[in-house]
């Protein structure tokens, strides 16, 4: 094993930035040698769709040195594995946080010293742009960097791959293997200004943000245009950069710009997300308040300006939450499969308006996601696909569909991501949001509300409620000794469900998938799910009550970035009141039983 004072003079040695060389100096010199082996015995893992982590010095972590290296190697490796890579070249975005633009340039020049062309993206923009670039300039790759909505402590390296997807499998392997063979700094990357300077560096932003909102004016839905009542919206940016691309949106589908009222205070780009804990859609704020945090101040100024819908995007604005006010007062925050199930029934509406056949549409949703869509699809003849989570694996089941003759004009995840169109096989907070403000004014005009509109699907297609959460498990011996026990339980199971638990609260386990292994009850004689194969823990339990009509799926994976035991339940009945007291008592059941959160310490959210 190399030594520490071995590893201290490696960083030190490639290392050309005096904060991050100070930093390892300085826990050198303090003695903290368990902070330095943390940060430089092992190298920050190129996973999903790139690297994320917290801004500081080390292998681990995120910072000019390991930004230069990853751009190193995926240069090198796109050069060898993409037709004519130089000549088509890569295009590289940034948003707001802390050194994203410094990244940024980093990123160019370190492509530009290998001799390919970069389009460089000029000033702040929102993630989908680098997608939507990457197609339409025909590049072999793109570059986003951004944390998304991770904490301001970190920042990230997001991948597009030359079909405008996130990366998948082989090609993360293959830029992991590329980067550790390409380590020492091009000498000249580290003061990019010449390398910028050259003829090779090409801004062609406006143009690219030109193209971008001329696509989604055809996203409109040709029956909901030249009726927009006067309806207004707040809508927070969440410190991050969507304003203008919202605003600029919101003229493009005929909003006049006094339908959006912005949150002030969260309306500019700031890399300290001063108002929020978390600028996360997901999060919860006051354990009081049943909403996420990033609309607190959201829904306070809806209340002053007397609005009844809040549109959100988060910082990076790839994400879109909504929430709505009833009449009586109550806020209703709508959940990332609540939004997928609208989204999909409108987007059907549209294609059952334009006269196309059914059997040409269809739609894709990550596995953890609502089975309503599913239940659509059944009920109504089009296509229905799920996938592994994640938008690398819902862009790329997108165009699999494409090459078989189908439309792909949606899909989701429900963790708040939305895919429209065909030019984006990624998730577009904007697009997302203007499609739900079309969708609010088109309601309105015909006397309905949100809520109602949700209300009818289920009445068409069934009730279906979702219970998602996660409890935090910092040892990972401890979830793998929990997948385990799952794996080997202490009762015998059903036939056919090897040694999984066969009840879940009160309900009978009917089917079992477990990706981790490549094992699905549902699917003999082989018992081999059809789905890829899951890097993480992930299993999926169906079970039922038959005499009470009711049922439930339910999905446990490890978390990929966080500390995190993710579960996704969702239930479906016949009135949502026996679904609420069914889903605690399942979630109860899972928690204590079958995760032994007491026994394994496993914290819960607030």
């Amino acid at each position: 094993m190399t030594s520490l004072r071995q590893l201290v003079q490696d960083w030190l040695a490639l290392d050309k930035s005096e904060a991050t060389r100070a930093e390892i100096q300085d826990l050198w010199e303090s003695g903290n040698h368990k902070e330095l082996d943390d940060r430089l015995r092992y190298r920050i893992e190129f996973g999903t769709a790139g690297l994320r982590g917290r801004m500081e010095a080390g292998f681990s972590r995120m910072n000019d040195l390991t930004v230069i290296q990853a751009s190193q190697g995926l240069c090198a490796y796109v050069l060898k594995t993409v037709d004519k890579a130089a000549h088509r070249g890569v295009v590289v975005g940034h948003d707001h946080r802390h050194h994203s633009e410094r990244w940024a340039m980093l990123t160019a020049a370190a492509f530009l010293s290998k001799g390919m062309k970069v389009y460089l993206l000029r000033g702040l923009v929102h993630t989908p742009l680098v997608p939507f670039s990457v197609g339409t300039l025909g590049a072999a790759c793109g570059v986003m960097i951004t944390a998304s909505h991770n904490p301001k402590q970190d920042n990230g390296y997001k991948v597009y791959w030359e079909n405008a997807v996130q990366i998948v499998d082989p090609h993360d392997s293959g830029i992991t293997e590329s980067i550790s063979l390409n380590l020492k700094p091009d000498e000249r990357v580290w003061n990019p200004e010449s390398l910028l300077a050259s003829d090779d560096c090409i801004d062609r932003t406006e143009e690219l943000s030109q193209a971008y909102f001329e696509y989604i004016s055809g996203l409109r839905s040709a029956y909901a245009r030249d009726i927009l009542p006067a309806v207004q919206f707040v809508n927070t940016s969440m410190h991050g950069v969507s304003s203008p691309f919202v605003r600029r949106g919101m003229r493009v589908f005929g909003f006049p710009d006094q339908a959006v009222i912005e949150v002030a205070e969260q309306r500019d780009p700031d890399p300290e997300f001063s108002t929020v804990a978390f600028p996360n859609p997901e999060e919860k704020g006051e354990p009081t308040i049943s909403i996420p945090s990033l609309q607190d101040l959201a829904l306070i100024t809806a209340d002053n300006s007397r609005v009844k819908h809040v549109l959100a995007q988060d910082p990076d604005s790839d994400r879109f939450a909504a929430a709505e006010k009833s009449n009586d007062g109550i806020w209703k925050t709508f959940t990332g499969d609540e939004l997928g199930v609208m989204f999909a029934a409108w987007v059907l509406r549209a294609w059952k308006a334009s006269g196309k056949p059914l059997e040409k549409l269809a739609m894709v949703a990550s596995t953890v996601s609502s089975k309503m869509v599913q239940k659509m699809a059944r009920q109504e003849g089009f296509m229905f696909v799920e996938c592994l989570t994640g938008f690398k694996y819902i862009g790329n089941t997108a165009l699999d569909l494409v090459a078989r003759g189908f439309e792909v004009p949606f899909g989701y995840e429900e963790a708040i991501g939305f895919m429209f169109g065909s030019q984006i096989r990624d998730k577009d907070g904007v697009v997302a949001t203007l499609v739900f403000a079309e969708m609010v004014a088109s309601l309105q005009q015909s006397g309905k509300t949100v809520r109602g509109f949700l209300e009818e699907l289920y009445k068409t297609y069934g009730y279906f409620q979702t219970s998602n959460g996660y409890l935090v498990c910092y040892d990972p011996a401890v979830a793998r000794h929990i997948f385990s026990r799952l794996r080997n339980y202490k009762e015998t199971a059903s036939k056919g469900i090897q040694n999984y638990p066969s009840k879940l609260a009160n309900l009978t386990v009917t089917s079992v998938r477990d990706l981790t292994i490549g094992y699905d009850s549902s699917n003999p004689p082989s018992f081999k799910p059809t789905l890829p194969l899951s890097s993480g823990n992930m299993i999926t339990f169906g079970a039922e009550d038959e005499a009470a009509g009711q049922e439930v799926v339910l999905t446990i994976r490890t978390s990929g970035t966080e500390p995190k035991i993710k579960y996704y339940l969702e239930g479906q009945g016949k009135d949502p009141a026996s679904l609420t007291t069914l889903l605690s008592k399942v979630t109860q059941a899972l928690q204590e039983d079958w995760l032994e959160a007491t026994k394994n310490s496993l914290s819960r959210p607030l």
